[in-house]
This record gives structure tokens, C-alpha cells and sequence, in this order.
């Protein structure tokens, strides 16, 4: 296995521009893995991966042995010592590894299925944690208007947690036209809408929007809801974070689907 202790060298210095910037990453159609979670993700969803970089140290460990062992032919591993590393992740302490990873192609969202559409989310943070919440909600589409911050960002994968594999995520995402062609219900939160979230049925196909954290779902969308919620909140904060309000409709949803098959 190749090995790289310089912090200057090529390989090392790519990945770094990769790490850094979007515009490097969506012309190369590459994402940025860090960690051993995020990369056995991606192999099992079957994604392209291009290069694995390795910590030395990881290499003792029985799980990246095993991941080693089964990346796909072509994929060329190396090692980098710490301090290569170390100028390419942001973590505070040095990954087990950082892998390169080919973008998927987005297809379009299935009719029938529920969506989420995002508008404008721009803390990484909060984007991951929402994928991360449609993830395991069973959600499958996710549409993003262009003003979100950008989904394949190692922020927003870290974020995620692995939740990028399950999706399929479209980008710079009409929303409005999206939603004018949604056969379901067209579910919108808002801080004045008419009606509570647990009064509303979500047994059937939903599209959730979930708008900027500060300014909320813009005029337009919300013109095409046909059902503005709000989350009821007895106690004295104003708001929700948007990453919590989403979790928070999608699970209701989820609760009211299990009760449906209890009963049937």
C-alpha cells in the first residue's frame, strides 16, 4: 500500500481542494468521506468510490482490516500519516480515513411517495440532522431550492450520518413547480397556520416543505399548500429549529401510519 507522509504532496493537496471547495467537488462530480461509517455506508449502497486514505494507526483495527479487504477493485488505498491527514479533515482529532467518492446522479422524485422539500436551509448542521430524520422517517425524496447550503458539503454528510445513501436528493430543485404537480397532500409549518400538526391526517402521501431558518417558507410556496401547520407549544419559545420541526412532522406522521396497521 502506497504511503504518504508529506503534507505538500499532490494526492494530499487535492483532496484538501476537494474538502475546501464546491465548485471543485460539483465540477469533479466528487464528495469527500470522512470516517469508517460514512465510507461502509457508501459501499453498501453501492456508490463509486475512487480512493481510500487511511490513518496508520485505524489500520490496527479489525473493522477497517475488514473494509480494506473489501473495497472495490481499481480503488487504489494509501496511508497518510497524521499530519497529512490532519491538513485534510476538520476534525479535531484525525479520521480513521478519508475516501473519494463519485456523486450520484439524482433521479427524479416517484409520485405517490412522500416528499420533503427544503427551502433555502443553510446551516449545515441542520440539513444533515433533517436527511439524517427523513432517513429513518422512510422518506425517499428530498428536493432542495438552490439557496440551501450544498447537500454533498462534508458538513452536511457528517451531519447525515449516513442518511445521503438512503435518499435520493435532487439539488437546485424548482420547488414551486414541484409541488404545483404533488398528488397529495401539500403540508407546509407555519407559525400561524390554522391547524395543529396532531389533527391533521398524514396517513397518506405527504409533501413536507420546511423553510429557512430565519425567514421561514417563502410567499410562493406557501401559496400552493393546501394545509399550513403548527406545532403546538405550550411553553414560551416562539420557535423551533427547523431541523426539530421537521423531525418532529415526519415522526407524527410515522406514528399515525402505526396506528393505522395496529388497527387493521
Amino acid at each position: 500500500m502506497k504511503e504518504i507522509s508529506s503534507p505538500h504532496n499532490d494526492a494530499v493537496k487535492r483532496l484538501a481542494r476537494y474538502m475546501e471547495h464546491t465548485r471543485d467537488r460539483r465540477r469533479d462530480g466528487l464528495l469527500v468521506l470522512e470516517g469508517l461509517h460514512l465510507l461502509q455506508a457508501a459501499l453498501a449502497a453501492g456508490w463509486g468510490v475512487e480512493g481510500v486514505f487511511f490513518n496508520r494507526q485505524a489500520l490496527e483495527h479489525t473493522e477497517v482490516q475488514a473494509l480494506l479487504a473489501s473495497l472495490p477493485e481499481g480503488c487504489q488505498p494509501a496511508v497518510l500519516s497524521e499530519g497529512a491527514l490532519g491538513r485534510i479533515s476538520a476534525l479535531s482529532s484525525a479520521p480513521e480515513l478519508v475516501a473519494l467518492c463519485r456523486r450520484p446522479p439524482a433521479r427524479a422524485a416517484q409520485a405517490g411517495r412522500d416528499w420533503l422539500l427544503l427551502e433555502d436551509i443553510q446551516d449545515p448542521g441542520n440539513l444533515g440532522t433533517i436527511l439524517r430524520s427523513a432517513a429513518a422517517a422512510g422518506v425517499r425524496d428530498v428536493l432542495l431550492s438552490r439557496g440551501c447550503a450544498e447537500v454533498y458539503s462534508p458538513k452536511v454528510l457528517r451531519a447525515g450520518m449516513g442518511a445521503h445513501f438512503a435518499l435520493n436528493l435532487q439539488e437546485n430543485a424548482d420547488l414551486v413547480a414541484a409541488l404545483q404537480a404533488y398528488r397529495g397532500r401539500k403540508l407546509v409549518t407555519h407559525l400561524e397556520g390554522s391547524s395543529s400538526l396532531y389533527g391533521v391526517d398524514l396517513t397518506g402521501p405527504v409533501a413536507f416543505v420546511m423553510g429557512n431558518e430565519g425567514a421561514g417558507v417563502s410567499a410562493g410556496l406557501l401559496a400552493e399548500a393546501d394545509c399550513r401547520v403548527r406545532i403546538p407549544m405550550p411553553g414560551t419559545a416562539e420557535s423551533l429549529n427547523v431541523a426539530m420541526a421537521a423531525t418532529l412532522c415526519l415522526f407524527e406522521q410515522v406514528r399515525q401510519r402505526e396506528g393505522l396497521r395496529q388497527h387493521a
